[in-house]
């Protein structure tokens, strides 16, 4: 019996429906500076739509779509108390990107340290040997 797989369905499935997009939707709002400075804001308390809107040379349209960014990415949460439309932060979603971030922090470390070891044992090989490690020439570097 002759089983096929497509991949590339399975894979575009899993690729859609997994948690990655909630990131990417994190990171994308984090990318624009205005919208890191409304979160910044938001850091303090929660607060009206107008109150944010003041230090920002743009208008109330513009910075509702900046909110609507950051709502749709779960970093903050709005509100409805009459005509009253609080927003505030929702730091469970920067948990998240932050975790992730630590992940790869941790990797990088771990390489950076597996690095510097073995620099060093290099360089305690030619100490050993009584020899200096040649340094390459300008011309046999732009040969490699």
């Amino acid at each position: 019996m002759l089983i096929l797989y497509f991949t590339n369905r399975l894979y575009n499935r899993l690729v859609k429906y997994m948690q990655s997009t909630s990131l990417d939707s994190t990171f994308a709002a984090l990318a624009d500076p205005t919208r890191r400075a409304i979160l910044a804001r938001l850091a303090q308390g929660e607060t009206s739509v107008t109150e944010l809107a003041e230090p920002f040379a743009m208008s109330m349209p513009a910075i509702s779509k900046h909110l609507k960014v950051l709502e749709k990415a779960g970093l903050i949460d709005r509100g409805r108390e009459a005509q009253y439309r609080p927003a505030r932060l929702n730091p469970a979603a920067l948990k998240s990107a932050a975790d992730w971030i630590e992940e790869y922090r941790q990797f990088w470390e771990h390489s950076f340290d597996r690095l510097e070891a073995y620099l060093a044992r290099l360089q305690a090989d030619g100490a050993a040997d009584g020899e200096q490690t040649p340094k390459a020439s300008r011309k046999d570097r732009k040969e490699k």
